[in-house]
């Protein structure tokens, strides 16, 4: 029986264990929301990653000693399954008080737990405090449409709002920090940056920036805001060329960022200011 999101972990109380258990990870089909989109599972107009980047992982030496790391969880677009963010919180509790030789076995117990949760390989890459302090904080791409002089009045999704000029051609790169949406369980806020690079009719900035702020009252998963927004643009758009990615803020020790693209682009994972 396939598991959902009313079964999950969300939205209940939880016991925390400190000792490593792959069980407390729950899977969640994403062919629902597929075929809510209208989409094949078996040949996907995108390609992509969903990035996690958790930087409170910790477990012990051989000797007891703590260790402390980030790790950053890269899960393909075309997995079956998505992992549902507090199961996913758990597990990597449960290895709070777990003795390990070295972290090359925490990294491929890792690996090999979640990618059978996922149903794909999922890459576990475990970074030092100092590399994540290196690789700083970068700027966001592209234009910021936050400052357009526009009414908005509708917090519920409304695909209506998408125009876009189909004699005027362009490729162009665009960003709002006003995304917002909320946990399909609990109704907790999901704060994001979203950038749309594009190649195609020129897509209108005021109804493109109402567009996405009427996801604010909206209940979905990071994963599936991102593809209803890639979808909404290229058939509503006529987008030739396409990517759409989210950086949201850390939520819980664990920060979700989802890259669709149609364009073979990939994410590069860079860590913006609110996160």
């Amino acid at each position: 029986m396939s598991n959902t999101v009313n079964d999950s972990p969300l939205g209940q109380h939880s016991e925390y264990i400190s000792e490593y258990d792959a069980d407390l990870l729950f899977a969640i089909p994403r062919a629902p929301k597929w075929e809510a989109l209208e989409l094949d599972g078996q040949c996907l107009p995108f390609t992509g990653t969903d990035t996690w980047n958790g930087p409170e992982l910790s477990w012990l030496d051989s000797k007891g000693k703590p260790v402390v790391m980030a790790g950053v969880f890269v899960l393909p677009a075309n997995s079956p399954n998505i992992i549902e963010s507090k199961s996913f919180k758990l597990y990597l509790n449960s290895f709070n008080q777990t003795h390990f030789s070295s972290s090359s076995v925490v990294r491929d117990t890792m690996a090999k737990d979640l990618s059978a949760a996922a149903g794909k390989p999922v890459e576990v890459r475990l970074q030092s405090l100092g590399e994540v302090q290196q690789q700083g904080i970068e700027p966001v791409a592209g234009e910021c449409i936050d400052g357009l002089d526009v009414t908005i009045d509708t917090y519920t999704l409304e695909q209506g709002f998408l125009e876009s000029d189909k004699e005027q051609v362009v490729s162009e790169i665009l960003h709002t920090n006003l995304l917002k949406s909320n946990c399909p369980v609990t109704g907790q806020p999901d704060w994001g940056t979203l950038v749309i690079d594009y190649t195609g009719p020129k897509l209108n900035r005021e109804g493109l920036l109402k567009y996405i702020c009427s996801f604010r009252q909206h209940q979905d998963f990071h994963e599936q805001c991102v593809e209803r927004i890639f979808m909404d643009i290229k058939r509503l758009c006529g987008a030739q060329k396409l990517t759409v990615y989210a950086r949201y803020v850390r939520r819980g020790g664990l920060d979700i960022n989802p890259w669709r693209s149609d364009c073979g682009s990939e994410d590069k994972n860079q860590r913006l200011a609110r996160q």
